[in-house]
């Protein structure tokens, strides 16, 4: 099955040929979900003992399990946080699995990684972090969250030896995303959840304030938010960082979905206290126009990753001495070169193709929540903040919207899924990609 012979040319022949189609597609398909039982009907039992065939399981997935899946790529996919890939992005996705590359170590991936780290310099210069900051691409923000999270306990424990044996402890916002819970659940942390649905300096500080004296000496890190998930709201960073410096506290910021943001001028401001933060994420493949998976975990003194992170054995001491190792920056060892492909496009496109396209989809947000304004049967429940609207049909109830967002889909029209705000469910959009319109979202709200 390693043989490079003219059964596999025929095969790869077909991948690429189907790969490129797809990347053609304008609007890509929209389809759906499945149930199990149908899948099983129309596929059959996949893995066998003596396989299918190149071509045969290639039908099988283009014909079936294709269809299954939604796109998320398309323009009136607004549910969740989409995803939106430059095409030249995409394309080297497949240089990138074709080419074999680790990604882990300087030894055995130095111009991988090379070109990984200018991708990583961009990211950390719109963050105003210092020219030493670096870090790595994991796989996403749970990934990220978790691992700066550990560095930010390793480095309170070091500092202090009566703390190792310490549990944690860390403050978070209210909006804060759910792997902020998961990251200190994995590490048997406590987290303090204050504030509303902003968190500020003031929130920080009276928390702290109200904590007993022991608990007070497990407060390791405070975790805040630029952009919220749900409706895209930014922490005041700059009181937030105050307070940090002021309690020796780490200071660590998810910008997983909103921090694209820091990348147009118009929004840019409200980022201010960022650059003072410990570490920092932002997934590329959210707002930034990278495929799955990938998330920039930076840390403005990469230092403290490796002290955390570097794992030890015998024949892993060949690589200690190398100029920079990606797998000494987060809670992995193997990893693909998952930054190439968002690499790639910058190189191809250039830094000011991305600034225009992230503030393309701020000027359709806001298009978008005027026409809520305008529309006789909805309202706005919170000024659109980033790219994203949330907003209700009054009278409705949950069961209303999960009929209408299931016939918009089964339309072909559209994905959006219903959310809560404060208990009460309402809609949601989330436009984070560039080829979405106005005429998209009027398709949408003309079903409402």
């Amino acid at each position: 099955m390693h043989e490079i012979n003219k059964d596999m040319e025929v095969l790869t022949q077909a991948i690429v040929r189907y790969a490129v189609d797809r990347v053609r597609m304008d609007p890509p398909t929209l389809d759906g979900a499945r149930p199990e039982h149908e899948l099983q009907a129309m596929a059959g039992q996949t893995v066998t003992q003596e396989g299918l065939g190149g071509l045969e399981a290639l039908r099988v997935f283009t014909d079936v399990l294709a269809p299954a899946c939604l796109s998320v790529d398309h323009p009136r996919l607004l549910a969740f946080v989409p995803a939106a890939p430059t095409e030249a992005a995409t394309l080297f996705d497949l240089v990138v699995g074709a080419s074999s590359i680790f990604g882990g170590t300087w030894l055995e991936g130095s111009g991988a990684v090379y070109a990984e780290n200018q991708a990583l310099r961009w990211i950390s210069d719109l963050a105003g972090f210092p020219a030493e900051a670096g870090g790595v691409f994991v796989s996403g923000g749970t990934a990220g969250n978790l691992s700066a999270l550990t560095a930010a306990r390793h480095e309170w424990r070091r500092k202090d030896a009566s703390k190792r044996a310490m549990r944690g402890l860390i403050v978070s916002s209210k909006g804060a995303h759910a792997s902020i819970a998961q990251a200190a659940h994995v590490m048997d942390a406590d987290l303090v959840e204050t504030g509303g649905h902003r968190l500020t300096g003031e929130d920080v500080a009276a928390t702290i304030s109200s904590l007993s004296t022991e608990d007070r000496g497990r407060l390791f890190a405070v975790a805040c938010t630029a952009g919220t998930t749900n409706l895209g709201i930014i922490d005041d960073m700059t009181s937030i960082a105050d307070v940090c410096e002021a309690e020796s506290l780490w200071m660590h910021v998810d910008g997983a979905y909103g921090g694209a943001g820091l990348a147009a001028p118009s929004v840019r401001p409200q980022y201010d206290g960022i650059e003072r933060a410990d570490t920092f994420i932002v997934d590329p493949h959210k707002w930034l126009f990278a495929p799955f998976d990938c998330c920039a975990l930076i840390y403005r003194d990469p230092a403290t990753a490796r002290r955390a992170h570097r794992q030890k054995g015998d024949y892993l001491e060949v690589l200690y001495d190398g100029e920079w190792n990606p797998s000494d920056y987060a809670h992995h060892l193997s990893r693909r070169a998952r930054g190439l492909p968002l690499w790639f496009s910058l190189a191809t496109h250039g830094t000011s193709a991305y600034t225009d396209a992230v503030e393309r989809s701020l000027e359709v947000t806001k298009a978008t929540a005027q026409l809520i304004d305008d529309h006789p049967n909805l309202e706005m429940v919170v000024p659109s903040q980033l790219s994203i609207c949330v907003f209700r049909r009054p009278g409705w109830t949950a069961e209303d919207y999960n009929a209408w967002s299931d016939k918009l889909l089964e339309d072909g029209i559209g994905f959006v899924t219903p959310t809560k705000h404060e208990g009460e469910t309402v809609l949601r959009f989330c436009i984070v990609n560039p080829r979405t319109g106005i005429d998209d979202i009027r398709m949408i709200l003309d079903t409402l």
